[in-house]
């Protein structure tokens, strides 16, 4: 019984440091920027400034 217990617990904490990790690198958290300069560019996404913060554009 011990021993389910504890792979629960290491199977939450390895679920739970994945999801931050997933969080931490998203493109869902949002930078905040005054001009398109601000904003990070990839190689076919360039990053553009609308309303405050930064959003990815595809440059086609």
């Amino acid at each position: 019984m011990a021993e389910i217990l504890k792979f629960v617990n290491v199977l939450i904490l390895l679920i739970f440091i994945f999801l931050v990790i997933v969080a931490c690198d998203s493109s869902i958290i949002f930078l905040p920027c005054i001009t398109d300069k601000d904003c990070p560019d990839d190689k076919k996404i360039k990053g553009r400034c609308r309303k405050g913060f930064c959003t990815n554009g595809w440059l086609g």
